[in-house]
């Protein structure tokens, strides 16, 4: 018969969360069971209430209460470790000093060393007796109802099922193995995983780095335009100053010119009005009462050193300037998150019947043609697209592809569970974060609400970026480093796998393949 003890597995009575044996355990609906403050901790640090381990998802947060028999397992188990003695050495019961026992003898309830083991492996009576691992306490192998050693093992009490100690020891060694392979690989992917982590960090330092090299760049630039500027603005004042100064000097001399010839005027109207020569005031009356020959200087003013007009003029120098430079930032940062490029190679398995891959798994086009594939979970049946082989579940991943001579196609990422059969609807809601053109000329991104792009030009190949604790999702136009289109604030829980879909063959119009590129890190 077993021990109570030994009914009790330690790996059913471990949080699968904290690993530690249960703390006042609790079941969520779907059967599992988890530490109270472990799962509260788990549900607080996330945006859904879903089981930690199957994933299943709660419309709203189940109350917990504790399960008092999974909690009374643990206790149990735990007040049977710290009862269980330390393992001390076993001594010889034959030897008159003190030597280590080599085995124990389950029919002689006796300890032997080397020596006086010789006669357990000589004697033929004595080679069938039950040898063991050396034991102090050779009484609890031993069936006190029956007065002998404990053969059989009972694995439901309920219908007595036996089997032989060695077999079920024989199958408890091998599940401990495969247990502690499974432990040994959690360790090796963990390790990979702090080696990852550590990349990433020292990545996105570089990144950084260069990032706010870019940054300074953009703003000195920025700062030299605003100079330049200013600059050009001072030299047209001090211009327009020196030309209004040489105006009012020639207008003053102009007027002294005047003055002078009306004040000689003055001079002979004076003379002429006290004059007895009646004949000679008749002769020259006409002439002196003619009004001299001056200038209208009501309108005439000096122009302003600077105009409204040039105030504008240079206004929108500036910001012309400042709208060069301000393009250059979608530039820089399609440069660093080019940093993050993966290779992508595309599932067979997930594909469309009506698309064909090339041998390397680099391009899809749609063959016009349904071809006999098994209908695995995975192959979408109606939604023409086909999934990259390697999903991703945190950090970022950019891939670019080529649309070249493309009427028609799709373009993003979907997640692990996204809908494969029958009818598709490509939005964020649905698991799907795609850009499309549609007839030739119609770039759309696929929201809830289907949102019109105004290109300045045909992209001729797309990069996709996946910033995944973010919740971004980027297009761009790679050939021209510019901007397609974000979705943002968006929540991912799961696997995300790049999507390429290159619609109907459109009567040949649309048979040019998508092909994924390597990315080129521009400089």
């Amino acid at each position: 018969m077993a021990s109570s003890s030994s009914l009790l597995s330690e790996d059913e009575l471990r949080c699968s969360i904290c690993w530690d044996v249960f703390t006042d355990p609790v079941s969520t609906p779907c059967g599992h069971n988890f530490c109270m403050v472990c799962l509260r901790e788990y549900w607080n640090s996330s945006s859904h209430c879903q089981c930690p381990l199957c994933k299943r998802k709660f419309p709203q947060r189940p109350e917990l209460s504790i399960n008092t028999f999974i909690s009374g397992l643990a206790a149990q188990f735990q007040k049977s470790v710290q009862m269980k003695p330390v393992q001390s050495q076993v001594f010889c019961d034959f030897c008159d000093e003190k030597r280590a026992a080599l085995k124990s003898c389950l029919i002689c309830m006796a300890s032997y060393c080397k020596t006086h083991l010789d006669s357990h492996q000589r004697v033929a009576s004595l080679k069938k007796h039950k040898l063991m691992d050396p034991v102090e306490n050779l009484e609890d192998y031993i069936c006190q109802k029956h007065e002998r050693p404990l053969e059989l093992f009972c694995r439901d009490h309920r219908t007595h099922s036996t089997v032989p100690i060695e077999e079920e020891s024989g199958e408890k060694k091998t599940q401990l193995e495969k247990t502690q392979a499974e432990v040994q690989q959690m360790i090796q992917e963990r390790l990979k995983k702090i080696q990852e982590i550590k990349h990433s960090v020292e990545l996105n330092k570089k990144i950084r780095e260069k990032e706010e090299a870019d940054s300074v760049e953009i703003f000195r630039a920025l700062v030299r335009c605003i100079e330049r500027s200013q600059a050009e603005l001072l030299e047209v004042m001090e211009e327009k100053q020196k030309a209004a100064e040489r105006q009012a000097e020639e207008l003053i001399k102009e007027l002294e010119q005047e003055i002078t010839e009306l004040k000689r005027r003055d001079t002979e109207l004076e003379q002429i009005s006290h004059t007895e020569d009646h004949l000679h005031l008749l002769q020259i009356y006409p002439s002196l009462c003619r009004p001299p020959h001056t200038k209208n200087w009501t309108d005439v003013s000096v122009n302003t050193p600077l105009s409204v007009e040039s105030l504008r003029r240079a206004l929108s120098q500036l910001q012309e300037h400042l709208t060069q430079e301000m393009e250059k930032i979608p530039e820089i940062k399609l440069k660093r998150i080019q940093q993050y490029a993966v290779d992508v190679t595309l599932d067979p398995d997930t594909a469309h019947p009506f698309l064909i891959l090339s041998d390397d798994g680099k391009q899809v086009k749609h063959g016009d043609k349904q071809q006999k594939l098994p209908d695995n979970p995975e192959r979408f049946n109606t939604y023409i697209c086909v999934l990259g082989k390697e999903g991703f579940s945190s950090g970022r991943f950019y891939y670019e592809v080529q649309v070249r001579e493309k009427t028609m196609w799709t373009l993003g990422v979907t997640r692990e569970s996204s809908n494969r059969k029958g009818a598709v609807t490509p939005k964020p809601v649905e698991g799907y974060w795609t850009v499309c053109l549609m007839n030739e000329t119609g770039y759309l991104a696929a929201e809830s609400f289907p949102v019109l792009l105004s290109l300045k030009q045909a992209p001729q190949k797309v990069g996709v970026f996946v910033d995944y604790e973010e919740g971004l999702v980027s297009f761009y136009d790679v050939e021209v480093r510019s901007h397609i289109y974000s979705f943002t604030g968006q929540s991912f829980t799961e696997k995300l796998y790049p999507l390429l879909n290159p619609c109907f063959i459109d009567g040949g119009k649309n048979s040019a393949p998508l092909i994924i590129t390597p990315v080129q890190h521009y400089k």
